[in-house]
């Protein structure tokens, strides 16, 4: 008996870890919308969309004139010669001047139009990336909500586990006092009951690890937890898989893909516009006056008025032309091919992800029934135990393939969330 005291006093000297003792519930909702107002990857793909649509301002800006003015005022003391010759003082110090400038492109071969158009495709590829993003943070999140039920699901099934244990303790301790059982049956359920306990001390570990990283995805200096409540439901998914792989190929991923594939085709357009000549016109209005005094403006100023037009065709360049041409090609050829890659990549993943959750589906059922299988089996042999009918080794079986049907249990489900998790990140869409 010192010995079996020994092997519960080891797991006694570990305190049990309270992971979700101080930490917040929140619910699945409130953390997917904490972690996409704070993820640093949703907050980068805001300010991208905020950075595309800035230039494509700056692109209507370019049809409209630039205007210029300048003023300014300078003083110089000292002497100067007449037209005699003779070193006289500076009759007018002041001198002062102002213009305004106006400059106009009238025409560009169409690169102006064409950076329009790529622009704007580039704010539609933000914007297909800022929901990709928006749904791979919920996708972390949900993965990590998940981790956190299915960890907390653990230590409920261990803390089942040491309860049957400590009875099956009590039950062979008492066979032995009887003299109905060996020290060996002592020692065997004594083991099972260390074993118990740390099954729970890793499963509050795992749920402390989960909602630590589940307080970092979500931006929460305070320690966060999933709500307690009924985790035995995995969602179900109505849609066939014809139209998840239809609603998968019209995806965040495959919009993404197909609006850099615009933006590709029209910058190659961009980079044809330097064989055709350029046409822009200038008009400038600028003054001078000069002044003994300071006047700032009060002066009759000298007014010169201008209006130019000019055409400009680079005949040869080094070249420079026919290599932007060759680069926008091989851009726009891999935005094609990368295109089609989104479109296949798509298509695989979501069928990758429809049979991964079918296929938990099921596995949550099968092992339903085998957790109830292997409590009835516990229970039986349990009884043969204490009439004398079986083993304690049958006994410790039927615990052992009871306990891996629970885990079982807990993965199947875990991975059915996950999977339907990945499918809504693919489609860009809650099911």
């Amino acid at each position: 008996m010192r010995l079996v005291r020994a092997v519960l006093g080891v797991t006694m000297l570990v305190p049990v870890l309270s992971a979700a003792q101080d930490a917040r519930p929140i619910s699945l909702d409130e953390a997917v919308r904490q972690a996409r107002r704070n993820a640093p990857a949703a907050v980068q793909a805001r300010n991208a969309v905020r950075q595309s649509a800035a230039a494509v301002r700056t692109n209507y800006a370019s049809f409209l004139p630039t205007l210029s003015f300048n003023t300014g005022a300078n003083y110089t003391f000292g002497n100067t010669t007449n037209p005699n010759g003779q070193i006289v003082p500076i009759a007018n110090p002041w001198n002062y001047s102002r213009g305004l400038n106006a400059n106009l492109q009238l025409f560009q071969a169409g690169s102006r139009y064409f950076n329009l158009r790529a622009n704007q495709a580039n704010l539609d590829a933000s914007e297909a990336t800022e929901i990709s993003q928006t749904f791979n943070v919920a996708l972390q999140v949900k993965q990590q909500y998940y981790s956190v039920l299915a960890a907390r699901e653990q230590r409920a099934a261990a803390q089942k586990q040491l309860e049957q244990a400590e009875q099956q303790l009590r039950a062979s301790t008492a066979r032995v006092r009887a003299g109905a059982a060996t020290r060996s049956d002592s020692l065997r359920t004594s083991i099972q009951v260390g074993n118990a306990r740390l099954a729970i001390l890793t499963a509050e570990n795992q749920l402390a690890t989960a909602n630590a990283a589940l307080s970092r995805l979500v931006g929460s200096v305070e320690l966060v937890t999933a709500t307690p409540g009924d985790t035995s439901d995995t969602g179900s998914i109505i849609e066939t898989e014809a139209q998840l792989l239809t609603l998968a190929e019209e995806g965040p991923a495959v919009r993404q893909a197909l609006a850099q594939h615009a933006a590709a085709r029209q910058s190659y357009r961009s980079a044809l516009s330097p064989y055709l000549p350029t046409l822009s016109m200038s008009y400038s209005l600028s003054g001078s006056a000069a002044s003994q005094d300071f006047a700032f403006g009060g002066q009759d100023f000298r007014e010169q008025r201008r209006t130019a037009f000019t055409v400009n065709f680079p005949l040869f360049n080094g070249l420079n032309r026919e290599e932007s041409v060759v680069r926008a090609r091989i851009a726009q050829e891999n935005a094609e091919a990368n295109l089609r890659d989104a479109k296949l990549n798509a298509r695989q993943l979501m069928v990758q992800q429809f049979g991964a959750f079918r296929t938990a589906e099921a596995r949550v059922q099968i092992q339903l029934a085998s957790v109830a299988a292997g409590e009835e089996d516990l229970r039986v042999q349990q009884e043969r135990y204490a009439l004398g009918a079986s083993t304690l080794l049958d006994v410790l079986n039927s615990q052992t393939t009871l306990d891996q049907a629970r885990r079982d249990l807990i993965q199947a489900r875990l991975d059915a969330r996950t999977a339907k998790a990945q499918i809504e990140a693919l489609i860009g869409r809650d099911l």
